[in-house]
């Protein structure tokens, strides 16, 4: 017997907080696979745009993946990628990554470090996010 995707599609809710309401711009959410995380925005597989209203925000997705990843991008200036600093290596924007992922001196995230499984979510997910 074969399921389609959209008969095990499971609802995923995502909790951002830490979003400062005096910066301007919007805040971005996107679900990626393996494939393009976390720096190439037009590979998400799906991606939301919402105002930097208030400090926390619950935002929902609908995937079958059986793996994926969340990065959050307050885009400021909304160029839809991540701005850098004058170093031209260090984001100087706000971001958060699923599983409490981090940026370090090698550069982003990896997709081992911010996935999480569709069969192991329950409850929202929560990511805060970071400003530099």
């Amino acid at each position: 017997m074969m399921t389609t995707e959209a008969a095990i599609a499971k609802s995923v809710q995502v909790k951002i907080n830490g979003v400062d309401t005096r910066r301007s711009g919007q805040i971005m959410v996107m679900l990626f696979e393996d494939n393009g995380f976390p720096v190439k925005h037009k590979q998400a597989l799906q991606t939301q745009f919402h105002s930097p209203e208030s400090e926390s925000l619950t935002v929902e997705f609908t995937t079958a993946k059986a793996e994926f990843a969340i990065k959050v991008l307050h885009d400021e200036d909304n160029s839809q990628t991540t701005s850098k600093n004058w170093t031209g290596l260090i984001p100087s924007e706000g971001l958060g990554f699923s599983n409490g992922a981090k940026i370090s001196w090698r550069g982003p995230p990896k997709f081992k470090d911010a996935k999480l499984s569709l069969a192991d979510i329950n409850t929202p997910i929560s990511i805060s996010i970071k400003y530099p």
